[in-house]
């Protein structure tokens, strides 16, 4: 499997670059956009830093990082990040996956066009199990990942719930997307 670029409606999701770091700083520089995940906003240069460990790829063989940045089309502008952590599963590939707008940019749908282009992009990759993990008392991001097709489970992981995709969703469900790979 090779990370691509996904199309959207009006997105271009495109593989992570360090050269993004200078413009996702100012996208992800609100302080509320970490009150559910911690931290503060990294400056420009500390984001480059992440973003050249980020590109390398996972130091474990059996795990892949895949991050993009996620493009306004109309608007020639970065607004977010959608990622996912592949893994080796019991029957082929399992991915977690987490997504983030930046403050300037929510409530205009773009997470949950970004989330549902990423699933059907990974499904249309053979990916089978698909996951999030999300803060109880973030209700957009829980929005987002059953409007993508994931459900709640009973299960917690530092304070968080899982999310997975419920077994029929498939791409077809919310029209696909067209991968540029």
């Amino acid at each position: 499997m090779k990370i691509g670029i996904i199309e959207t409606g009006r997105l271009s999701l495109v593989p992570l670059a360090v050269e993004h770091a200078d413009e996702m700083a100012e996208v992800l520089s609100d302080p509320a956009l970490h009150v559910f995940i911690g931290g503060t906003p990294h400056p420009p240069q500390a984001l480059r830093a992440r973003y050249e460990r980020l590109v390398v790829g996972s130091p474990e063989p059996s795990v892949t990082w895949w991050n993009w940045v996620l493009r306004l089309r109309e608007e020639k502008s970065l607004t977010g990040t959608v990622q996912a952590t592949i893994t080796a599963a019991e029957h082929g590939c399992a991915a977690e996956v987490a997504w983030v707008v930046g403050t300037a940019w929510q409530g205009r749908g773009i997470a949950t066009e970004a989330a549902r282009g990423l699933v059907a992009w990974l499904q249309e990759q053979g990916v089978q199990e698909i996951c999030a993990h999300i803060h109880p008392d973030h209700h957009a991001s829980a929005a987002v990942a059953t409007a993508a097709g994931l459900a709640p489970t009973g299960h917690w992981h530092e304070g968080e719930i899982r999310w997975e995709l419920l077994p029929t969703h498939s791409p077809a469900d919310d029209g696909g997307t067209e991968a540029g790979l």
